[in-house]
């Protein structure tokens, strides 16, 4: 489970490292198909002393159309600023990549509180991924067979059968048989509790963590709500920055909220789960415990009976 919990972050970390790469150059502008550009006469490039002049009537998509006086050059500025204009409707282009990423980008505007949600987040994923694999293998691990021949050998009091049944297995109640049935001279009953508990303390670990981040994300979740709304305040006097400001520390606010409260539910949705699965596993000892007890002390009983029995016909012969 080390190396597993290891590989989880490891992963993590190489995405995170991934999406913060920085992002690629931006692609070069080009002139669109609106642009105004002057018109050039055959006359001109062949007299370059000719000033340059405008056409007389030119249409664009994107503009109203220019004139010119007849006989009316233009200056060389004039020439230049004409050459220069763009069309009005031209947007401009935004960089795409890694740096117009939606996670990315709401990962910056949730604010420094995102940190903490972030690693938050991380830990509770490592915790279910690594409890996901434990409790699959137990599954794989569970012997019901096996629990039943060990009873019916305790049944028909073959005792060292039933100890060589339950020796070595991986499911959790022969386990707690085996613990028993070697320990029955001493304390049957403690050996018992006693390998119970470990058994269940294997099946519950890390669900306080789990129980934890269920509590933690939602409240870093509303500080965050707070820092945002005291950041969105702070600016309300700045008429020039207020607009901006206001609703990037709403952003911040809502941002840090929405995460918390998200992974708040992705945590406790799991944590109830494996819970169930913890109780049914507690079930189930306290069920093979409780039968093996009745039916070791019934065994004891019979047995405490023959040997009443046969101290009673030697004293009857004894007596004769």
């Amino acid at each position: 489970m080390k190396t597993l919990l290891t590989a989880c972050l490891f992963s993590l970390a190489l995405a995170l490292t991934s999406f913060a790469q920085s992002p690629p150059p931006a692609p070069p502008q080009t002139s669109p198909p609106g642009a105004l550009a002057p018109a050039v006469s055959p006359g001109a490039l062949a007299n370059p002393a000719a000033p340059l002049q405008l056409p007389t009537a030119a249409t664009s998509p994107a503009g109203p159309a220019v004139s010119a006086s007849p006989g009316l050059a233009t200056s060389p500025t004039a020439t230049v600023t004409a050459t220069l204009s763009a069309s009005p409707g031209e947007a401009p282009t935004k960089p795409s990549g890694l740096g117009s990423n939606f996670l990315i980008d709401n990962f910056r505007k949730g604010g420094p509180i995102m940190w903490p949600i972030l690693i938050v987040s991380i830990v509770g994923l490592t915790v279910v991924i690594e409890r996901i694999f434990w409790w699959g293998g137990r599954w794989f691990r569970r012997d019901p067979k096996r629990i039943e021949k060990v009873f019916t050998a305790i049944e028909s009091g073959d005792l060292a059968e039933a100890s060589r049944l339950s020796r070595g297995s991986r499911d959790p109640v022969l386990r707690m048989m085996w613990n028993g049935l070697n320990h029955q001279h001493a304390s049957l009953q403690g050996a018992l509790q006693v390998a119970a508990g470990i058994e269940i303390k294997r099946a519950g670990r890390f669900l306080v963590v789990m129980d934890t981040l269920v509590t933690l994300a939602p409240l870093l979740g509303l500080l965050g709500t707070i820092t945002g709304l005291i950041r969105s305040f702070s600016f309300l006097g700045n008429e020039e920055l207020a607009v901006q400001a206001v609703t990037g520390g709403i952003a911040e606010a809502l941002i840090a909220t929405a995460c918390g409260l998200g992974i708040a539910i992705f945590a406790l949705i799991p944590f109830n789960f494996f819970t169930s699965r913890v109780s049914n596993l507690e079930f189930e000892l306290q069920t093979a415990a409780t039968n093996l007890e009745v039916m070791l002390g019934a065994q004891t009983a019979a047995r405490d009976m023959e040997i009443a029995g046969a101290h009673q016909a030697s004293g009857k012969g004894a007596s004769i």
